[in-house]
């Protein structure tokens, strides 16, 4: 477990919820460019999460569920909705990202052999 990495992650969640929580319909990003944000920011979280912990599933599981309270989050911020494409882009740049961090790390453990 690598903490300087969860700690990362933890302040990567607590900027993505204080975007959420800004009123208003959007912070500024018109759509379709808004889902490759949400598809990068949420891949930064895999990355960090996986990173930290060396478990893809739980680091992919964890992102898709923050993705999902955010949405859920947005709710209640006046001018936001929950926006199901949202969340699959979230779901969708973790899942990119956790799934190359694996592929590439099975790649190096046979390098080193």
């Amino acid at each position: 477990m690598n903490r300087a990495y969860l700690l990362l992650a933890g302040l990567h969640m607590a900027l993505i919820f204080w975007f959420s929580a800004q009123p208003g319909e959007s912070v500024g990003i018109p759509p379709p460019w808004d889902k490759l944000v949400h598809a990068g920011v949420y891949g930064l979280l895999g990355y960090l999460l996986v990173q930290g912990t060396g478990r893809p599933f739980f680091a992919w599981s964890l992102s898709v569920l923050y993705g999902l309270s955010d949405e859920v989050h947005q709710l209640f911020v006046p001018g936001r909705v929950f926006d199901l494409g949202d969340w699959l882009a979230d779901a969708g740049g973790a899942g990119g990202v956790v799934l190359a961090w694996g592929l590439l790390s099975r790649r190096r453990v046979r390098l080193r052999r």
